[in-house]
């Protein structure tokens, strides 16, 4: 019957406190008491109790200082206080901080404890049903990504495949296609295969704690033209690195960012530019690093500016639609990384983004 019960601990130094409480409450609730701080926190460890009952004016502590004393090894206990005095100040501050439920003036009254025990032991029990809840989401939460993680890798396989096979018939000439069939599945495949790498990329963000290194932003810039200069051949950039301070930062999150960036520069150029182009520059200083990314592409309506770094948002003004992940993805590894992003934009005239990292100077 007791381990169904209320488990409370009550904190005194008048021994005649304690028992008048105990031959009080004993029938209704499991009690533990204490005559000095010393034994409260040994039952502390020993048993799991849902409320603490201290009182304020102690020998060598006060109630307040106690409860502010255990308040990170065990938080879970509702506190309330008794008190003969007018401490009002210490109880305000002590209440405004968290450390306390309720306080009760002494002498107290049977029904004003009960009423105080009940209200605490409900509260307690609803905050340990959220941390249960919480700790379950979480559990759940980390089942699923690792599950999209794995679901991603095995997928990529079979469609890296068949791309390899459509690019060995294109090159021996064994199709025939007249209606451009073939070219149209390599297409959506090429776009599901985006799409799986840009989950695995939002994984591993999520996932992999923050490197910090030197990083080269020539080579970063370079890597990421070279990985999507593929989408459009036609396009020129102009790189203006000036690295007169050494940066140390992020660098496979650096790479995210300007790969996303560059990425989309590239995909969203208007399908008439004689011209197409992409700008890069670069400034590192003593504590930061400025990036620009500008493009004479499609632009944004002003209208989608506060939307573009929401999951799955896409604007339907070009073709090449995205998938809707990448802005996503730099916006959280900015977040990860303490950056800033801003952009500027205009319809049919193009995107500038300005990207501001922290430089994690030794």
């Amino acid at each position: 019957m007791s381990d169904n019960r209320i488990k409370i601990l009550y904190l005194d130094d008048e021994i005649n406190n304690l028992n008048t409480f105990r031959a009080s409450f004993r029938r209704n609730y499991e009690i533990y008491t204490a005559l000095t701080v010393t034994e409260a926190r040994t039952l502390l460890e020993e048993v799991a109790v849902e409320v603490i009952i201290a009182d304020q004016r102690m020998p060598t502590t006060t109630g307040v200082e106690f409860f502010n004393s255990i308040k990170d090894r065990h938080p879970e206990p509702i506190r309330i206080l008794l008190t003969g005095y007018t401490d009002v100040e210490d109880i305000i501050d002590s209440i405004n901080k968290g450390q306390i439920f309720r306080f009760i003036r002494k002498p107290w009254e049977e029904y004003d404890i009960a009423t105080a025990i009940a209200n605490a032991h409900d509260l307690y029990t609803a905050r340990k049903q959220l941390r249960e809840k919480v700790d379950a989401l979480e559990k759940a939460n980390e089942e699923l990504n690792r599950f999209i993680y794995s679901a991603s890798h095995d997928m990529r396989s079979p469609l890296v495949s068949v791309l390899g096979i459509i690019n060995l018939a294109k090159a021996d000439g064994s199709i025939t296609d007249p209606n451009g069939y073939v070219d149209l599945i390599e297409s959506c495949i090429l776009r599901l295969d985006e799409f799986i790498k840009k989950v695995i990329e939002y994984y591993r963000n999520s996932r992999i704690d923050a490197d910090v290194e030197i990083v080269d932003f020539s080579r970063v810039i370079d890597e990421a033209i070279e990985a999507n200069r593929h989408r459009n051949s036609q396009v020129s950039f102009s790189v203006d690195v000036r690295q007169e301070h050494v940066f140390r930062g992020d660098a496979f999150r650096c790479s995210i960012i300007l790969n996303n960036l560059i990425s989309n520069a590239i995909k969203y150029q208007k399908s008439d530019e004689p011209n197409p182009k992409v700008h890069l520059k670069v400034r590192t200083f003593p504590h930061k690093a400025v990036i620009t990314i500008e493009d004479n592409g499609v632009g944004i309506l002003a209208a989608h500016l506060g939307d573009i770094f929401r999951m799955f948002f896409r604007s339907n003004r070009n073709d090449n639609a995205g998938t809707g992940i990448g802005l996503y993805i730099v916006k959280e590894a900015l977040n990860k990384m303490g950056g800033t992003i801003e952009v500027d934009s205009a319809p049919g005239q193009g995107t500038k983004f300005e990207i501001i990292l922290p430089n994690h100077v030794e």
